[in-house]
This record gives C-alpha cells, structure tokens and sequence, in this order.
C-alpha cells in the first residue's frame, strides 16, 4: 500500500517581500523534516493578498512563468528535501495577467501551471481588476507521490472543478487559498467555506488539503482579516488535521492512496454517473435549447 504524507501550511504576509518567501522557505523545511511529501502553502504567499483594494502599482509585481527567481528557488528546495511543492504566483504572459499554481516534482522538475478558472469581484477580493480567468482547465499532475488535483481559492466553491480532477484521476485534491473577512456583513464563511470541501471530499472519494493564511493585511485604505482554519480531511470528509485561526502552523497528515483507490471503486459513485442526464451543467440558465 502507498501511504503517504501531506501537510498544509498558514501564515501571516507582510510587505517584506522576502521576509514572507523566507518564512515560506522556513515552513517547507519544517514540513519537510516532520516527513511531509506534499507540501500546500496558502494563494499568493509571497505578498499580502493585494486584491483587497485596487492598486496599478501592484501589476509590477507580475513575473513570467518562465525564468520565474522564486520558481526556480522552489525547484531547488522540492530536489533538495525530496517534495512535492504546488506554488502559487502572480503570472504575467504578454498582456495577460493570472492568478497561477506552479506544480514542482520531488526531483525539482516543473511539471507545469494552472491558472486559476474561477475569478471573483466583491468588496475585499477585486480580483477581476488584477486576473484574467484562467485558460488552462482544471489539470492532474502526476507527481512521484501521487496524481493531485489543485483549484485555488475560489475555485474551492465550485462542485464541477473537483468532479472534474477526481475524472482526470486525481488521488488528492489541494486548494490553496486566501480568504476572510466578509466586508459587507458580519458573516463568518470558515465553516461553510470548510464544509464545502468536505463535500467535495465525499462526492468524489478523495482527500482534501486547504491551506488558508492568518492576520490583518492592508491595501491604501483597506484592511482585511484572514481567518486560517486551514485543514486536511480524509476521503468521507472527516478533518483529520485542522489549524488555528491564528497562528502560524503546519499541519500533516498520512493518505493511505491505495486503500483510498479500493474504497473508491466499491463504493460505485463513478460507476453509476449519468453523463447524459448532466446536460443542463454546460447552460447558465439550466435550459437546454432545442
């Protein structure tokens, strides 16, 4: 059987830039030496999550995916500690920006990107001003300690993108993430934004890892708090591991992969699917034109 270790990380961002991929540096290593393979830091760690409020100076923040200063650290880091390392950054192609997932193999090798599909615009994430949606479609890497699935933040709420990676085989799903305040109400989302991962956990039959980061964060005049709760839950839903509100923390937990694989198969979810019934997914209106 191929057991395996996940870990999920939370943190709190400043505008130190360096500091922040320090401290992620520190947390990897950390993880790494507590005997983690895959390792989740939280959606845009690098900086505070700057779609708090609307700032054209940020777009200098954007790198390429390629000859990428901080992927290619990473890429040492995941050679030297043997890891797996999904890592998220600011993406710029051409006259396109996006919100990007780099997917780097234990052996240091880039696998490629996912560029986040699903984009929100409300007080306190006007990420529409800063991404454009992603092109990629949702994407299973095959990395040396399993096929995992990645959706980033947003994308989290969305059944269609975790049916999706589970389809394309993937044994792990990871949501890195960065979400909190609600600016309009006093609504506290982490348990719906927990539960709803969990559910994807269950539907599919696979283990989830959401890594969410901690503090107050300011952009111009607006702040914004995040309330971590980052998690790791097992294949019926069930959190296995869970941080803080907080604190700055790693949590991990062990995935039996193939015992997952047999319990997946027996349960029939996939077997008795009804793909010529699901046509009103494809529509906005959930009517299907003549």
């Amino acid at each position: 059987m191929m057991k395996i270790k996940v870990a999920a990380t939370q943190m709190s961002c400043s505008w130190e830039i360096e500091e922040n991929i320090s401290k992620a540096k520190k947390l990897i290593d950390q993880a790494a030496k507590k005997g983690a393979n895959i390792i989740l830091l939280q959606e845009l760690f690098q900086t505070p999550y700057f779609c708090i409020q609307y700032d054209e100076e940020i777009f200098k923040l954007a790198q390429t995916f390629e000859n990428n200063k901080i992927l290619d650290q990473m890429s040492k880091i995941a050679k030297d500690l043997n890891v797996v390392l999904p890592i998220s950054f600011f993406e710029k192609d051409n006259n396109a920006y996006f919100n990007s997932i780099a997917v780097i193999n234990a052996d240091g090798n880039i696998l490629g990107k996912y560029r986040k599909s699903h984009i929100p615009d409300g007080p306190g994430y006007l990420e529409k001003y800063y991404f454009n949606p992603g092109n990629t479609g949702f994407k299973v890497w095959n990395t040396k300690f399993g096929k995992i699935g990645i959706g980033i933040c947003w994308d989290q709420w969305f059944p269609e993108a975790a049916r999706i990676m589970a389809l394309k085989g993937a044994e792990i799903l990871f949501y890195p993430t960065a979400i909190g305040d609600e600016l309009m109400s006093e609504y506290d989302s982490s348990s719906a934004w927990q539960r709803v991962m969990q559910g994807h956990a269950a539907a599919n039959i696979v283990p989830v890892v959401a890594s969410n980061r901690i503090g107050s964060e300011t952009v111009k005049d607006q702040t914004n708090g995040f309330y971590g709760k980052s998690f790791i839950c097992d294949r019926t839903g069930n959190i296995i591991s869970e941080a803080s509100k907080d604190k700055e923390e790693i949590i991990i937990a062990e995935i039996d992969i193939e015992e997952n694989h047999l319990f997946r198969r027996n349960w029939g979810l996939f077997r008795d699917r009804r793909i010529d019934l699901y046509k009103e997914l494809l529509t906005l209106d959930g009517k299907i034109k003549d």
